[in-house]
């Protein structure tokens, strides 16, 4: 992965979970979601698959977006999944 800030929603497989975070290493924070290396709410619900990201170089930018989207009502999350993924699929195994 490209150096910056990611901003990405992990899901359970039946995607009835979505959870967003912000991180500088997609890859190495999807790994430990997917390990259940990281305690809390993707943890307890399995929420081990990547449906969406997106990259900025400025971290404010990043969280910024993060506060955003946490926001959102669950619809209008999976409006903008679906214009990338529409078929929500795992992302880290692409």
């Amino acid at each position: 992965m490209a150096e910056g800030y990611y901003v990405y929603v992990m899901s359970n497989v039946q995607r009835t979970v979505l959870y967003v975070g912000v991180t500088s290493d997609l890859a190495r924070r999807v790994a430990q979601h997917k390990q259940h290396l990281a305690p809390g709410f993707t943890d307890r619900y399995n929420a081990t698959d990547l449906i969406y990201f997106e990259q900025t170089c400025d971290v404010e930018e990043a969280i910024r977006r993060e506060k955003q989207l946490k926001g959102w009502t669950r619809a209008k999350k999976l409006k903008l999944i679906q214009k990338t993924n529409p078929h929500l699929e795992d992302l880290s195994t692409t």
